[in-house]
């Protein structure tokens, strides 16, 4: 996460939303798009995708092999079925994966568009502390943070605000040190409008663009790094099923049930791959 650059020039302010060339989304916007909103779709409608309970043992059809009418997937050591697990694993971690972003990107874009405009001891101030979080890497930080509070989703989020909203902060710094400099801006701040007003309404929408896209590749990171709390067992706390909790319960048996380990890792292969198109379609759709 630390590793965050910009991915554009600042966008100039313009009248209304540009459009692509040909009006239309691209390839890997669409792509991403319809690929994550299947995950979502398939999360949400879980209860008429199976009638299994997720968190339901059956020690009489443990380790089932995929294929069976009954358990498609297979089931666990425990004889829990490894697709009802799947998606409602998948509604644990999205939801956690995409709430855990919001609070980083709200205060690290405030922080950064603040710290840009005012400058000075601010700017020195917000800098500072920027720079001695990234110094470590995202998921150590995240790792001890949650350790220190204890496992559960109230630490997840925690954790990944206090430590995520930096790369937000760090992006739009930047950009607004340069689109400070725009006459749009500098045709602002002389009509004498307030800074709160100057700041939201002109300098915001025209450097968030590249923190949006970043917002993508960092649900990505932060659901690696649920799935790695599960995998640690600091995640969400059992039974309550989740991805990193499956690959763990697997490692064991890899050899011989490689499919609970392997079916809810290529879950989490699959998803950031969509999140990945999609950050890259708005990337395209903004340089047309």
């Amino acid at each position: 996460m630390s590793a965050a650059t910009p991915v554009g020039p600042v966008v100039a302010a313009l009248p209304g939303t540009r459009r692509g060339r040909s009006g239309r989304w691209n390839a890997p916007l669409v792509s991403g798009l319809v690929l994550f909103g299947l995950i979502v779709l398939a999360a949400l409608c879980a209860p008429l995708l199976t009638s299994h309970d997720p968190i339901a043992q059956n020690l009489n059809e443990a380790f089932l092999s995929p294929g069976s009418p009954d358990h498609p997937l297979g089931t666990d050591a425990l004889g829990r079925d490894v697709l009802s697990r799947l998606l409602y694993g998948a509604r644990v971690d999205l939801r956690v994966g995409v709430l855990a972003v919001i609070s980083p990107f709200i205060i690290g874009s405030l922080v950064g568009l603040v710290a840009g405009w005012f400058g000075g001891w601010v700017d020195g101030v917000v800098g500072r502390i920027i720079d001695i979080v990234i110094a470590f890497p995202f998921l150590v930080l995240v790792i001890a943070l949650v350790f220190a509070m204890g496992p559960g989703t109230t630490s997840i989020y925690t954790a990944i605000t206090l430590v995520g909203w930096v790369a937000y902060a760090r992006i739009v710094r930047a950009q607004v040190l340069t689109a400070k400099e725009q006459e749009y801006a500098m045709a602002a701040r002389a009509s004498g409008l307030p800074t709160w007003r100057i700041l939201l309404r002109h300098l915001m929408p025209n450097v968030v663009l590249q923190a949006i896209v970043f917002s993508m590749s960092d649900i990505v990171l932060t659901l690696l790094a649920i799935v790695t709390l599960g995998f640690l067992g600091l995640g969400v706390p059992p039974p309550t099923p989740d991805w990193g909790t499956m690959i763990q319960e697997g490692q064991q048996f890899i050899l011989t049930k490689w499919y609970m380990s392997t079916i809810p890792g290529l879950a989490v292969v699959v998803t950031g791959l969509s999140l990945a198109l999609i950050a890259d379609g708005i990337v395209e759709k903004a340089n047309r």
